[in-house]
């Protein structure tokens, strides 16, 4: 059998997030039924992100394995050939049967993009209009709180039985004029899942809030307790941007 890698970038809006599901289609379901009309065999995905339904990535790490011989540009220029506008096939490449996706990852980064405006109509599919004033300055302090290693359990389903501390690298935000969007940057080795939107969602709460202080989101995060009022930020919002290995590896 032959391994391959993929680099994928697909908007999010119309599907029911990466993984296979038994009754709506999803990203994973569409690029596996693509390779089976074109080729005539069935493949699984394997995906470095299990990304939910309305969240979008540019740089989503997939392999898969095939006996099928043909080499890597035909495949890659049939596959993509079938492939819905949503889903785009960056790159595809032949890999040793020892590559898995999860080995060695340096950090994963996904922005979160908000407008402060009503967005451009072709822009309004990637980020969430906030239409109550955002004090930036405090939404900076409210993401520094996250920086670093915590038990992140009140940031994530709540359903989680594996270990729950992570580590936040850097937080950041930035205003790109382009679209008119502000974009927070997250990044680390692994995250939970929904921790990406809980951080941002509760952000951004707190910092539309003259009254609510920041130390709300410091005493959420030690209580270690999923269940509290404040917000998750909605999918379409969020992108997996880029997963980077360690170079030495």
């Amino acid at each position: 059998m032959l391994h391959y890698k993929l680099i994928i970038s697909y908007d999010g809006t119309d599907y029911a997030g990466w993984q296979v599901q038994p009754t709506r289609t999803s990203v994973a379901q569409k690029l596996q039924d693509t390779f089976h009309d074109v080729f005539g065999q069935k493949i699984i995905l394997y995906a470095v992100s299990r990304t939910d339904a309305g969240v979008h990535a540019l740089g989503q790490v997939v392999t898969f394995k095939t006996d099928l011989n043909i080499d890597a540009h035909s495949m890659h220029k049939a596959w993509s050939a079938r492939l819905p506008l949503d889903i785009f096939i960056r790159s595809l490449e032949l890999v040793e049967p020892t590559y898995n996706p999860h080995a060695f990852v340096k950090h994963k980064t996904y922005w979160y993009h908000f407008f402060c405006e009503r967005p451009l109509p072709f822009a309004q599919r990637y980020g969430v209009h906030v239409r109550q004033p955002i004090d930036l300055e405090k939404l900076q302090n409210c993401l520094a709180v996250f920086v670093g290693t915590h038990d992140f359990r009140s940031f994530c389903t709540g359903d989680e039985r594996e270990n729950t501390v992570r580590t936040i690298t850097a937080i950041s935000v930035t205003f790109v004029s382009e679209y008119n969007v502000y974009r927070i940057a997250i990044s680390g080795p692994k995250f939970l899942r929904h921790m990406v939107r809980r951080i941002v969602g509760a952000a951004l709460w707190v910092a539309i809030k003259p009254e609510m202080p920041i130390s709300v989101l410091q005493e959420t995060l030690l209580a270690k307790n999923p269940e509290h009022a404040l917000a998750k930020a909605p999918a379409k919002g969020l992108t997996l941007y880029e997963v980077v290995y360690d170079p030495r590896l």
